[in-house]
C-alpha cells in the first residue's frame, strides 16, 4: 500500500502491479479500503488497483446541492461533490496513477452511503468512469432522482451496480423512507437506457457489512469487466 495526502485527503492505493489493470476509486467511510482489497483477492477478483480516499468531508464532498437538514440534531447538506470531483480528477487521480505500472484498462468509481450517491452523481459531471458501484447509495437525496431522469450522463456507463440493506427504508423519516423505491427506479431506468445493471438486497440496516457489502459491488462491476472488454 502507498498513501499520500492532498488538501486533507488521505489517498491508499492497493495494486497488484499489473500493468494495464482497471482501477476502482473508492470515497471510504473511514478506513475500510485494505479490508476491501484483501476481501476481493481472498474471493479470486481479477487484478485491479484500489484507490481509496478518506477523511472527506462527507456532508460537503459527497453531495452535488444544499439540502435542508435530514436527520434530527444534524446540520444541513452543504453541496460540495463539484468541487471534490475536480480534485478528484484534477489532483488524484493523476497522482495515484502515477504509481502505477501502465494506464488502466478502464476506471470505475464506488462508494457506500452518501459516497454512493456522489458515484452515480459523478457519471453525469465526468466521462473518466465508464463503470460505477453505489452501495447503500443514499439516493433518497432531494431531487436526485429527479436530476438522473432528467439529465445525460456524459457517456453511458458500461455497467451500474445497486444495492441496500432491506431493512434501510423501514423508517419514518421522510427523506429516507424513499431510498429503496428510488433506488429501484434508477436502476430500472438504467436497464431501460440497455446499460448492464445489478440490484442487490442485502440483509440488514444501513451500516450492516459496510466492507463486505462494498467489496461485493466492486467484484459485481470487476466481473462485468471481465466479460466486456
Amino acid at each position: 500500500m502507498r498513501t499520500f495526502s492532498v488538501c486533507g485527503k488521505t489517498v491508499s492505493i492497493y495494486s497488484n502491479d499489473v500493468p494495464g489493470a482497471p482501477v476502482v476509486y473508492l470515497d471510504a467511510v473511514s478506513k475500510e479500503g485494505r479490508q476491501v482489497f484483501q476481501a476481493l483477492q481472498d474471493a479470486g477478483a481479477p487484478a485491479f488497483t484500489l484507490v481509496t480516499v478518506s477523511d472527506l468531508d462527507w456532508d460537503h464532498d459527497m453531495v452535488p446541492w444544499d439540502c435542508p437538514v435530514a436527520f434530527r440534531n444534524a446540520q444541513p447538506f452543504i453541496g460540495g461533490a463539484g468541487n471534490y470531483l475536480r480534485l478528484l480528477i484534477g489532483e488524484i487521480m493523476p497522482r495515484a496513477e502515477k504509481e502505477l505500472p501502465a494506464p488502466p484498462l478502464w476506471r470505475g468509481i464506488a462508494g457506500y452511503s452518501l459516497a454512493g450517491l456522489f458515484a452515480v452523481y459523478a457519471l453525469y459531471q465526468t466521462d473518466v468512469f465508464s463503470r460505477a458501484a453505489s452501495m447503500s447509495g443514499s439516493l433518497w437525496f432531494p431531487g436526485m432522482k429527479e436530476y438522473v431522469f432528467s439529465h445525460e450522463g456524459k457517456q453511458p456507463p458500461d455497467c451500474v451496480y445497486f444495492s441496500l440493506g432491506d431493512k434501510e427504508n423501514r423508517t419514518r423519516n421522510p427523506f429516507l423512507k424513499t431510498v429503496r423505491q428510488n433506488t429501484e427506479e434508477i436502476e430500472a431506468f438504467y436497464q431501460s437506457r440497455g446499460v448492464d445493471t445489478a440490484f442487490q438486497l442485502n440483509p440488514g440496516n444501513h451500516y450492516d457489512c459496510v466492507a463486505g457489502r462494498t467489496a461485493a459491488g466492486i467484484a459485481w462491476i470487476l466481473s462485468r469487466a471481465k466479460e466486456t472488454v
